[in-house]
């Protein structure tokens, strides 16, 4: 037991959106909302730690902070530009960069932190401090650019973590598994040339954003075919997901034999969600959990980090990240589902499983053959 690494701020929770009403900016006929702010809001990654503590599962977990992730760490992947606008923003009032992106003062701090978390979360599990590990980073990160933040997103925490156990020569071969609801443009752009780091993402199919994560994108120069994108329609479930991952995911990872597996964890594919259209649960989390761990256990020395990304349902999200910790820690210490009944009742028929199985019969041409 406390072989997993969990790592987490209160100062996270402490980052704010600005006057929005789910994703719209206050004004004209959208009316503010009665607790206000943007849908990414610190309510579901509180939940999840307050459950934790509830549960007592947090004694079964290495439990700590991190030190803010440094000016050289952040340009390793985001412009000077960029940066020095991010900041100087922050230091006064806050403001609004790129698209869905308001943050509050002291917004590039927290951001800063979100991405340490993010690097201490992955570099101790190379260093061989923890088996695996888990980091509540809020802001996330997967949807930001190098010069342009982008759905919530305000520093690249992933991306910026690679780079900094790079700089340390601690890896040479990451592999980042992205099964939040939405395209993971931000890494997928950061690595698209580069074939040090395989990216796949699992996505609903033109949600956000809309014009990216498309199957053809497979990478350029020497970063071709390790970049992967697998869009699902609107509807898939748990055994969509589940095929998936045996079926496509699992061999890919096999034959690139990376260092460590890196999951960008998003829990925006439950069906209890504002953001999505699909029918995942907490146990299909769980069980997703368990396939990337043995993978992990057979090609990298177990070396498995999860970085938390979307969800945003207050309600549901607590529940999938502590089945998620049951699992990557073998703590007996659970919380059940109390919405499992509802997803059994309410998973595609038969039909919508035989054109998904056709779907992943195409992707395993596509891309193992």
């Amino acid at each position: 037991m406390r072989e997993t690494g969990f790592y987490w701020d209160e100062r996270c929770f402490w980052h704010g959106g600005g006057n929005f009403a789910f994703t719209q900016p206050i004004g004209g006929l959208v009316q503010p909302l009665a607790a206000g702010g943007l849908a990414e809001n610190p309510e579901t990654k509180r939940r999840l730690k307050n459950l934790m503590d509830v549960t007592g599962i947090t004694s079964d977990l290495l439990m700590q902070s991190s030190e803010p992730a440094k000016m050289l760490d952040l340009l390793r992947v985001h412009t000077k530009d960029y940066l020095e606008e991010f900041k100087a923003l922050s230091e006064v009032d806050g403001g609004l960069l790129g698209l869905r992106t308001p943050f509050a003062r002291d917004g590039f701090d927290i951001a800063s932190l979100s991405s340490g978390l993010a690097m201490s979360a992955i570099k101790d599990v190379l260093k061989g401090k923890h088996k695996n590990s888990y980091s509540l980073s809020r802001p996330p990160g997967h949807h930001c650019l190098p010069d342009y933040p982008n759905g919530f997103c305000l520093l690249a925490n992933i991306a910026i973590a690679i780079e900094s156990a790079i700089s340390e020569n601690l890896a040479k071969k990451f592999c980042v598994i992205d099964w939040d609801v939405h395209h993971g443009n931000g890494t997928e752009a950061i690595f698209y040339d580069r074939p040090d780091v395989l990216t796949i993402s699992v996505h609903q199919e033109r949600n956000y954003p809309v014009d990216t994560g498309q199957e053809t994108d497979r990478g350029k120069g020497k970063g071709i075919n390790h970049n992967i994108n697998l869009p699902l329609p609107a509807g898939s479930g748990h055994d969509t997901y589940l095929d998936l991952f045996d079926r496509v995911i699992s061999p890919l990872v096999n034959n690139y034999r990376p260092d460590i597996i890196i999951v960008a964890c998003g829990f925006d594919a439950a069906m209890i969600d504002p953001t999505s259209s699909m029918l995942c649960s907490a146990e299909t989390f769980r069980i997703l959990t368990r396939k990337a761990q043995i993978l992990a256990d057979k090609n990298c020395n177990s070396r498995l980090s999860l970085i938390h990304e979307g969800g945003y349902s207050e309600v549901y999200v607590p529940f999938c990240g502590h089945a998620v910790l049951e699992e990557l820690s073998g703590s007996a210490k659970i919380a059940p589902d109390p919405y499992e009944e509802l997803f059994k009742l309410r998973q595609p028929g038969d039909r919508f499983q035989n054109m998904a199985n056709e779907l992943i019969n195409d992707w395993e041409k596509l891309f193992l053959d």
